[in-house]
């Protein structure tokens, strides 16, 4: 059997089909997360001016996350088991923390910048995925990977057009978002192949649902006014339940259970379609004018994501990372 017939075989292995029709899947419900978000925001824009953009922000993510939280606590009773467990305790406050500051600090930004500069710099945690798994692995990317990593981010980060870079303090913001985003992937991969997705889950949305709340209540000096205010606010609340029923609950349940099955890189290959999903809502919506940048970045980002589908080999490491000594 030639390499290339091999690797056609490996891209239709079940197992992993299956782990990457659901990524991609996660990827479409993120996209639409983005609309979700802005809508929130952009109600928002009275309370943002009286109580800041910060204390609104964590607010925000903390009634997603806490909402996501009860409804995995419902529908996996077999979760709790690791509330007892401090090994489970320790990997999700790994993973929430980097939840926190990764959501938290996105949609922060997301309020100063525009969306194509937005998609272009979050796409760098393809890269960074990449770069931080050379580092920390015994399993170094194959080199189809790397192609695959310039792909999608050419692709993810042109697919509005060619970002217009001022180096002001949202886009630091999003680039260390980016980051934060990397190494969720990273530990994600890492985790999910020692312990219990599940009970995983349920504690880092304990912690990120717990530490945004207190973020809020700790930013503002009217914190419950605050509070109040965001869920009187009109067009509010069904975002935020599309956000932690859709973007939380079954987009981090369907990541902590499917991701292990695949190289940590290539899932972030895979992520990547999140702006395209974007841009997609955002045209039917009319926020978003149609340009051939779209087909580009789309097109680009796809063939990056069939070139490491069709040169995967039959087995990929089941955890590709260790942490650096």
């Amino acid at each position: 059997m030639d390499g290339g017939q091999a690797g056609l075989e490996a891209a239709f292995h079940p197992q992993r089909r299956k782990a990457a029709l659901v990524l991609l899947t996660v990827t479409l419900v993120w996209g639409a997360t983005f609309i979700w978000m802005k809508q929130a925001l952009n109600a928002l824009e009275v309370e943002i001016e009286t109580f800041g953009t910060f204390s609104v922000v964590a607010y925000l993510v903390a009634l997603r996350f806490l909402l996501a939280m009860v409804l995995v606590a419902v529908f996996f009773p077999k979760a709790h088991a690791g509330l007892r467990s401090p090994a489970i305790w320790k990997g999700g406050a790994i993973l929430g923390g980097l939840m926190l500051v990764g959501f938290v600090s996105q949609m922060v930004a997301l309020n100063e910048i525009n969306p194509s500069t937005s998609a272009f710099l979050t796409s760098l945690y393809v890269v960074m995925t990449a770069l931080l798994t050379l580092r920390m692995s015994q399993h170094p990317p194959r080199r189809a990977l790397y192609w695959g990593v310039f792909m999608a981010t050419l692709g993810a980060g042109f697919i509005e057009g060619p970002p217009h870079l001022s180096w002001g303090w949202g886009e630091v913001m999003t680039v260390a978002c980016a980051l934060f985003f990397a190494l969720h992937i990273i530990y994600t991969q890492k985790l999910t192949t020692a312990l219990d997705p599940l009970m995983l889950t349920l504690t880092s949305f304990i912690v990120v649902g717990v530490g945004s709340l207190l973020l809020a209540l700790l930013s503002s000096d009217q914190a419950l006014d605050m509070m109040v205010a965001v869920l009187r606010r009109e067009g509010v609340l069904l975002p935020v339940v599309l956000l932690g029923l859709g973007g939380s609950f079954f987009c981090l349940v369907a990541l902590n259970v499917f991701q292990r099955h695949m190289h940590p890189v290539q899932a972030a290959i895979i992520y990547a379609f999140e702006p395209v999903w974007a841009t997609v809502f955002g045209l039917g919506l009319g926020l978003v004018s149609w340009t051939w940048w779209i087909p580009f970045g789309g097109g680009v980002l796809l063939l990056g994501n069939l070139l490491v589908e069709i040169t995967s080999p039959a087995e990929e490491p089941s955890s590709t990372t260790q942490p650096a000594e």
